[in-house]
């Protein structure tokens, strides 16, 4: 009988397991095209882009950071509320939790192109960019660069976007770790996992901002191979 994932994450009777340990496992294990569950995560979160109700606003910029205000909340009480178990059962929500904030960030950032009227040109590297430009800086500090008041963003090709999702995975162990800590501390470590949610997620937005509020961005047309 195949073990439950709160199962594996519990370990073998009489092992004990640190959380950073914990979290190197998450981040190394295989899940197939030799991608790491993490990576694989990322990759599927960036390879399509949410769709949006949103219009071009006349206040765009007033309009984006309410859109981001908005999904920051969401993404506290989200994350706030996984982070509740405690324990070996704690480590189970970790993987579930980060990906439910990424989500709801991949949606306020589609929402925020939409509130810009640029919806039509938010692409994968877009969304991969505005997601992680703080949590895992060195991974995609390639994707855009600025050109006078321009974003230019790169396209990349199906490699290279699967080598940089596993760039950010493994920049964000070190972030998993610290946050099986937390797992470890009823109420006050999902307060404080709720708080960080929210932080990130305003961070998240801003770049998105500042992404999309600028002149239409330039594309580099030729996917790029790493």
């Amino acid at each position: 009988m195949r073990a439950t994932p709160a199962q594996r994450a519990r370990g073998s009777p009489g092992k004990q397991t640190s959380p950073a340990t914990m979290g190197s496992e998450l981040d190394t294990a295989p899940a197939g095209d030799g991608m790491t569950p993490l990576a694989a995560s990322i990759l599927g979160l960036v390879a399509r882009v949410p769709p949006t109700r949103e219009q071009a606003a006349s206040a765009a910029e007033n309009r984006a950071r309410a859109i981001a205000q908005a999904a920051s909340l969401k993404a506290s009480i989200a994350a706030g509320s996984l982070a509740l178990p405690v324990g070996p059962l704690g480590w189970a929500t970790i993987l579930p939790e980060l990906v439910t904030v990424w989500r709801i960030q991949s949606q306020m950032v589609s929402d925020i192109a939409g509130a810009y009227g640029r919806h039509a040109e938010l692409t994968r590297e877009h969304m991969l960019y505005c997601l992680f430009r703080y949590a895992a800086a060195q991974a995609v500090r390639g994707i855009a660069v600025r050109a006078g008041q321009r974003i230019v963003v790169q396209r990349l090709s199906a490699p290279a976007l699967r080598g940089v999702a596993g760039q950010v995975a493994l920049q964000l162990t070190q972030r998993i770790a610290h946050k099986g800590v937390f797992r470890w501390l009823p109420a006050i470590g999902a307060a404080a996992v709720g708080t960080y949610a929210w932080y990130d997620t305003r961070r998240v937005g801003d770049t998105a901002i500042t992404v999309l509020g600028t002149a239409p961005a330039d594309f580099d047309d030729g996917a790029r191979e790493r």
